[in-house]
């Protein structure tokens, strides 16, 4: 997987500074997917980058025996390119505040990575925030 986007590396590096977790799934000079992850007191903000055109992020309840990388329920989803998608995901209004989504919906396939490509993975959390288990 590789992305090269003008102006997406910023995004991401802002994201993590505000405490996203990131996870690169396989080898960290060829991963297959790269995820980052914000997790608020009910739910999970999560995007997946799989390529430049091919990128996902939903936002999840987050439960004790929940698996952020394969959701069985969300409340939004989003699926574009790379750029779109992480704006798409920023613009999310925060859990509980007026525009917030608050649907249940059943996730479409793309929401998620594979279980065969998650066996190598990288985690890197953000050292401020205390982490309920994936």
């Amino acid at each position: 997987m590789h992305v090269s986007v003008p102006g997406l590396d910023a995004l991401l590096q802002q994201m993590r500074r505000d405490g996203w977790e990131s996870y690169v799934f396989g080898p960290r000079d060829a991963p297959h997917a790269v995820s980052v992850v914000h997790r608020w007191t009910t739910c999970a903000d999560v995007l997946v980058l799989r390529a430049e055109d091919d990128a996902t992020a939903y936002r999840t309840p987050l439960r004790p025996d929940a698996d952020l990388f394969a959701p069985t329920t969300v409340s939004w989803h989003y699926h574009a390119t790379a750029e779109w998608t992480v704006r798409a995901v920023l613009d999310l209004a925060e859990p509980g505040t007026p525009g917030s989504p608050m649907a249940v919906l059943t996730p479409p396939p793309d929401c998620g990575v594979p279980a065969g490509l998650r066996r190598t993975t990288t985690i890197r959390l953000h050292p401020r925030r205390t982490h309920a288990a994936t």
